[in-house]
């Protein structure tokens, strides 16, 4: 595994939180992009992206709500492109696979298994909201199955194939990892696995460092050297999470998508001011952040002129 060079990935806007829960939120392409700017040059390497309707702050899974921010982007910075094929717990599989069907990321998020997705607990904190589609969207989830078979995965896998992309696996369970060693033994993917494991969503394993240290053996075990290890903390396990693996060798992932915080009670201004609390702490155990051409050469990925936006 690769040491000493830490990949901080952004995750910008996701579609966990609603736009009532914080005002810093990016909505309208021009925050994403604005926003994913930031990120990148605060340190992120990779920018993990989703879209959402600009009026209402609702996901949107329209490769045409993409380009307008993707183009900014990538014109503005060289960071590596993750586009989402979770979208929404809400969509279906052949709706969240379009952008990165047709947009031809480097990298594309793939969730390795089904599983409850519980966001009705931010109801205990969060109580008005401006857009009649939150609070819904919130209470929905206790009734919620994300939706990610073995045949959506392989169908997802097939049908990007074609395009080079490469994949951060978003393991949320100890089990998500044995699904990806059953495609790896299939030959649906190839190394080096990018394995972002997830921690502390509700339906997904916890965020208590015996969690963490579980799911790096078991991916040490799986996979050896053949995997890129990173780690994404949800809320207040953000920083903490972080810590942990970049002290251990692995590679963080941060952003707004993942935390509204940074800090206990104090809302974070920018997807930026996550990063550089990351850096801060990857530098201090003397560690140094890789640069977008240095997550490139690790991950193999196909480079930023092989996309289309």
């Amino acid at each position: 595994m690769q040491r000493g060079k830490v990949i901080i990935s952004c995750a910008v806007t996701g579609a966990i939180h609603t736009p009532s829960m914080s005002p810093h939120l990016p909505v309208t392409p021009e925050e994403i992009a604005e926003s994913s700017i930031g990120a990148a040059r605060a340190g992120a390497a990779i920018i993990h992206l989703h879209a959402r309707d600009p009026k209402t702050g609702r996901p949107d899974q329209r490769p045409e709500a993409f380009r307008p921010f993707l183009e900014k982007i990538r014109a503005s910075c060289d960071a590596v492109v993750n586009l989402t094929t979770g979208g929404s717990p809400y969509m279906t599989v052949q709706e969240r696979i379009q952008p990165a069907l047709v947009l031809k990321p480097e990298v594309a998020s793939m969730n390795m298994g089904t599983m409850g997705f519980g966001l009705f607990p931010m109801l205990n904190r969060f109580k008005e909201f401006k857009h009649d589609w939150e609070r819904p969207y919130l209470e929905g989830s206790k009734d919620l199955i994300f939706r990610n078979t073995y045949g959506d995965i392989e169908t997802s896998l097939r049908e990007l194939a074609p395009n080079r992309t490469r994949y951060e696996f978003e393991c949320y369970d100890t089990s998500h990892l044995y699904n990806l060693a059953h495609f790896v033994d299939r030959g649906l993917v190839q190394a080096p696995f990018f394995v972002q494991t997830v921690f502390g969503i509700l339906g997904g394993i916890g965020a208590h460092p015996e969690d963490v240290m579980h799911m790096k053996r078991t991916a040490d075990r799986l996979f050896g050297d053949a995997y890129r290890w990173s780690v994404l903390g949800a809320g207040r396990n953000q920083m903490p999470v972080a810590a942990m693996a970049a002290s251990m060798g692995g590679n963080v992932r941060v952003g707004l998508e993942d935390s509204l915080w940074i800090g206990a009670g104090q809302l974070a201004k920018t997807n930026a001011e996550q990063v550089l609390k990351a850096r801060e702490i990857i530098e201090g155990l003397g560690l140094e952040v890789a640069t977008p051409a240095e997550a490139r050469e690790i991950l193999q990925l196909k480079g930023g002129d092989q996309v289309a936006f």
